[in-house]
């Protein structure tokens, strides 16, 4: 018996969008779906009540920061991550992989993983492109004085931890450990997340790397039939930005018998039709009947794209981190109130939410239709909490809104409609 039942409920007519749901131990997804990100067991600046209230049906956390802080055993003993954190429902960790690429070669550095969703100190009102960003390291938890933190060989990853320089080891096996600890519905097999400047022979070296990782992760979750029977193991597949190689790690991966198949790699230089064209390419090689997750995929445009191709599941750290610098998800764009038009904007906040062009259940939260963008714009000027709080229940719930409203677009047979409408005025 699989740990989770993913079934499609109906396809788009043309390319490979599709409606599901993903029956878990905890609750049921229904995809396509974006799954807020938890680092620590927590979205920062929302109760779980307030995901909830705008839609999330299922939340990530990150195995690298949780075992640090408070270690696995301790989310262990409260009965697994959902209770540790009081969520109702599904929830995902992640390998730990991408903090390999993070506190290595990509240390200190601006470089994104996916696209320029990692965004921050906006020099703009409004921008779309990355000319208007200043890209930071994955995370302000991560920053610190230690150098290069991670080595990365064959076997695993010797890293030193950033809160207090102490020598920690991981091994695919000691990743598949610690997240069988955590105890979420989904989780990813270990591996090694690139930066996407490496050249050809890095990117091969490393995937093939990925590969015998996948493989070690795969028979460690395996052999622990408690286990294997009540979560579900995701593959990645890699490649940087060579479609040869993310073709040939895409139908590895695809072979190998995994639950679910995480999209992983670098589409830095992939936007809109290109990058919807390279995640084709990859979904090819894999069984139709597999649940696919966008990692570490936020953008809107790219998002939709990423739907398009045929991904069911997304997440991405961006909404809450763009949010806590005064940036706001609008139908027009992202928007930066810290600049000075805004001191006198009394607009309501939720008349820019992507709920108010689209019909549906998940509505504007209540906690937040009274604010006005002049108010929004004068907390983040004096750097009161509640201004980054705000912003960031707003993106989330532009975000969720967003894929809701995909979903009904596909089972209703109008998603290119949907998506063009969408892009039209976000990218105008």
């Amino acid at each position: 018996m699989k740990a989770i039942d993913f079934r499609i409920e109906t396809h788009s007519t043309s390319l490979r969008a599709r409606a599901g749901t993903i029956k878990t131990p905890h609750g049921i997804i229904r995809t396509p779906a974006f799954s807020p990100v938890g680092t620590k067991a927590n979205v920062k600046g929302l109760y779980p009540s307030q995901l909830k209230e705008l839609g999330a049906d299922v939340v990530l956390a990150n195995t690298y920061h949780l075992y640090l802080q408070p270690g696995e055993k301790i989310v262990a003993q409260a009965g697994g991550l959902a209770k540790f954190m009081g969520w109702e429902g599904p929830t995902i960790t992640d390998s730990g992989g991408f903090q390999v690429f993070s506190l290595g070669a990509a240390f200190g550095k601006t470089i994104s993983k996916f696209t320029k969703s990692d965004i921050s100190c906006p020099t703009s009102d409004v921008g779309h492109d990355m000319s208007d960003f200043k890209l930071m390291p994955y995370d302000e938890d991560v920053a610190s004085q230690h150098g290069q933190l991670a080595i990365i060989d064959d076997d695993g990853v010797t890293f030193t931890s950033h809160h207090d320089g102490s020598l920690h080891r991981f091994t695919p096996e000691r990743s598949v450990e610690i997240q069988h600890a955590l105890g979420a519905d989904i989780f990813f097999a270990f591996d090694e997340c690139t930066s996407p400047t490496e050249p050809y022979a890095y990117q091969r070296e490393a995937m093939k790397r990925t590969h015998r990782w996948a493989e070690r992760s795969l028979k460690a979750h395996r052999q622990n039939i408690d286990a294997s029977a009540k979560q579900a193991i995701f593959g990645i597949a890699q490649g940087g930005q060579f479609d040869d190689l993310r073709r040939e790690s895409a139908r590895t991966i695809g072979e190998m018998g995994f639950d679910g198949f995480g999209l992983g790699g670098s589409f830095s230089k992939k936007h809109g039709e290109n990058s919807l064209q390279s995640a084709l390419e990859m979904l090819r090689e894999i069984p139709p009947e597999m649940p696919v997750h966008g990692l570490g995929v936020g953008e809107p445009g790219d998002i939709l794209a990423g739907i398009a191709a045929g991904v069911d599941l997304f997440d991405c750290v961006a909404a809450t981190r763009i949010g806590r610098h005064g940036s706001i998800y609008t139908r027009q764009g992202i928007v930066h109130l810290t600049g000075e038009r805004f001191k006198d904007d009394f607009t309501p906040l939720a008349d820019l939410s992507w709920t108010s062009d689209i019909h549906g259940n998940r509505g504007y939260p209540m906690s937040t239709s009274s604010f006005t963008l002049a108010y929004v714009a004068h907390l983040i000027r004096s750097k009161e909490m509640l201004g980054s709080m705000i912003c960031s229940l707003h993106n989330i719930g532009f975000i969720l809104a967003l894929v809701a409203g995909a979903r009904e677009a596909i089972l209703a047979d109008r998603f290119d409609d949907y998506r063009e409408d969408f892009t039209s005025k976000y990218y105008a």
